[in-house]
């Protein structure tokens, strides 16, 4: 038998709808929760993200001073519901894989348990509901749903070239911080507390915000000397910008442009798998289990 026939299901070739319905009941959870591919993981996803909208504009509309108290009282239960759903929510996808431990502790799974955890503070520490605003992080799962493949394969690139220019990158910010204390320290000579340099670290905050161009204008030089140090700063700052686009580019451009699959493992809930890959790359267990060939 040709390798080819031999090998299992790969994604874009095996339907899913094909697959066996012996797989278990831990599969099928994981396909609705984790996956966006079937059309139940797609309402289920499309479902959730609604729910995160509507739960953020609720803790907003909350926060408003003329809110009145009864309409605060409605407002709660909501948030209530929608925290209670979100918890039951975080305890399936845990039920959903092999090593819950995997899951708990990634990215997506401490945002999750931080999406709930402010309610259930609140009981006992009020006022901590509005940290719910951090479920917006949730919605980071639209790029799968939408199956904008081509923006993970960016974002991987990406992850891949800072990796790679992170030496130096370390270099020019050990460099820019540098100038920012040098530069700070004269500053406060030149200066002095009666131009608003009272200290060091005051110049040094000087320093970074002029390099940045942000420029917020609280504190500025006075003196000819402080003004034509400023000057130097300001060049300077608009010469490193620059510095840190080319490196990154450079490493971007090193970067291969294989597809990344969205397939999420079973077991460890890692994505970012070969669109032909049949066991994940991270802890080695089959992507599609009980389906061979």
């Amino acid at each position: 038998m040709p390798p080819a026939e031999r090998r299992g299901p790969r994604r874009g070739i095996f339907k899913r709808h094909d697959r066996p319905a012996d797989v278990g009941w831990r599969f099928h959870l994981h396909e609705v929760i984790f996956e966006a591919d079937t059309r139940a993981g797609k309402v289920f996803d499309v479902a959730l993200m609604l729910a995160i909208v509507a739960s953020v504009a609720v803790v907003m509309i909350e926060s408003l001073p003329d809110v009145g108290q009864e309409f605060a009282v409605r407002l709660l239960r909501i948030e209530w519901a929608f925290t209670i759903l979100f918890t039951i929510e975080y305890a399936a996808r845990i039920a959903a894989v092999k090593q819950p431990s995997r899951y708990i502790f990634s990215f997506f799974g401490l945002v999750d348990l931080l999406a709930i955890l402010p309610t259930w503070i609140s009981l006992v520490l009020p006022g901590g509901q509005a940290l719910i605003a951090i479920r917006v992080l949730r919605l980071i799962r639209v790029f799968r749903v939408l199956k904008l493949g081509h923006y993970v394969v960016g974002a991987e690139e990406l992850t891949d070239a800072l990796r790679e220019s992170r030496p130096k990158i370390v270099v020019f910010l050990a460099a820019v911080a540098s100038i920012a204390v040098v530069m700070g320290s004269l500053l406060y000579l030149i200066e002095g507390e009666e131009n608003g340099f009272t200290s060091i670290p005051r110049g040094v905050y000087w320093a970074i915000v002029t390099m940045t161009t942000v420029g917020y204008g609280d504190i500025s030089p006075q003196t000819t000397a402080g003004q034509f140090a400023a000057i130097l700063l300001m060049l300077t700052g608009y010469a490193i910008i620059a510095v840190p686009t080319g490196i990154v580019s450079v490493a971007i451009a090193r970067q291969g442009s294989d597809a990344i699959s969205t397939q999420a493992c079973l077991k460890c809930g890692h994505e970012g798998h070969d669109p032909d890959a049949e066991y994940c790359k991270y802890c080695g267990t089959e992507l599609y289990p009980g389906n061979q060939a």
